[in-house]
């Protein structure tokens, strides 16, 4: 293990990290000490629209990664195209090859050409903006769907009971296991349709974990999430990060990310603006052009520096502009 990793396997030692990242450039595309995700050449066209055009990010292992920008920066896009659920419009073969195609690689295998279910297999899950809780399944049943490799899942091994049964009872124990650190524990037996919506946001994280994976993303986590949940979200992703699984999250909360995360990427137009530690970013002319591109009638003062407060509050007015179109 080189000495990167060992750094960021469990014991976690978030000052060992944050200490390295401080070493780096803080520019787009930025070179990490040891690189669970690289990402290349990236890019989706929607008509002569570009929703994504990235040319090089590297995502490091066993840290917690802000993906942030303004709505309509193509966060939830690139989501969709490194985890399978979309293609980009330089996919390698017809549509480009050589330097012109689009490419990524997670925990050293490729997966350009990787669909959804394995990439999931490879070890990276994400979650989604808007929860994909099965609402006719139990909360118990939700979880099971998402544990690997069960036998029972073959058709033929499936009308042999020894040959699951084991499996399944292992899978139903880890689910208990899980679902009491996410205090579901007393949900188990209910329909996920009734949860309310934080409950199915600790869910579908819940349910993410039964897979093991190395690399969980997160599309907006509190989108939607009462203050009383919130905080208990926020512990559970800094717990995931100090067991060494590696977060990658989408937010709009200037206060969560500068307080949980190691880095943090900034999108703009689809495309890595500024990359840097937390705190960097927070004053970076770059987000401050990003955010206020829409709002250049807004007053910040004589200071080129956007204050946490007025992040939020743009953050809050492009939410609330996407909410009442999607009414």
């Amino acid at each position: 293990m080189s000495d990167t990793a060992a750094a960021t396997a469990y014991p976690y030692d978030r000052a060992a990290l944050r200490a390295e990242l401080a070493t780096l450039d803080q520019v787009p595309g930025a070179s990490k000490p040891d690189p669970i995700l690289t990402v290349d050449n990236v890019v989706r066209r929607f008509g002569g629209n570009v929703a994504v055009n990235v040319d090089h990010l590297e995502v490091q292992r066993g840290a917690i990664t802000a993906l942030i920008g303004p709505n309509g920066a193509g966060k939830t896009t690139f989501f969709n195209l490194i985890t399978g659920f979309d293609t980009p419009s330089n996919a390698p073969g017809i549509l480009a090859s050589g330097d012109d195609r689009a490419r990524w690689n997670f925990n050293g295998r490729a997966l350009t050409r990787t669909n959804a279910s394995r990439v999931a297999r490879a070890g990276m899950i994400r979650t989604f903006q808007l929860t994909k809780a099965l609402s006719r399944m139990t909360v118990l049943e939700n979880m099971l769907v998402g544990a690997n490799n069960q036998p029972g899942e073959n058709l033929f091994a499936g009308l042999v009971k020894p040959i699951w049964a084991a499996r399944e009872k292992e899978n139903i124990e880890r689910a208990n296991e899980i679902l009491a650190r996410f205090k579901l524990d007393a949900k188990r037996d209910d329909m996920a349709g009734g949860l309310s919506g934080g409950q199915k946001k600790l869910l579908e994280m819940a349910r993410a974990l039964m897979s093991d994976p190395a690399m969980i993303m997160l599309d907006e986590p509190m989108a939607g999430v009462n203050p009383a949940l919130t905080q208990s979200l926020l512990e559970h992703i800094q717990q995931l990060r100090d067991e060494g699984t590696t977060v990658l999250f989408v937010e709009h909360d200037m206060h969560m990310v500068r307080h949980i995360s190691d880095w943090v990427v900034v999108m703009a137009q689809g495309e890595i603006i500024a990359e840097g530690l937390p705190e960097e970013i927070m004053t970076s002319a770059a987000v401050v052009d990003a955010y206020l591109g829409a709002h250049h009638d807004r007053d910040l003062g004589d200071d080129d520096v956007l204050s946490t407060g007025v992040i939020n509050a743009i953050a809050a007015e492009v939410e609330n502009e996407s909410r009442e179109e999607a009414r």
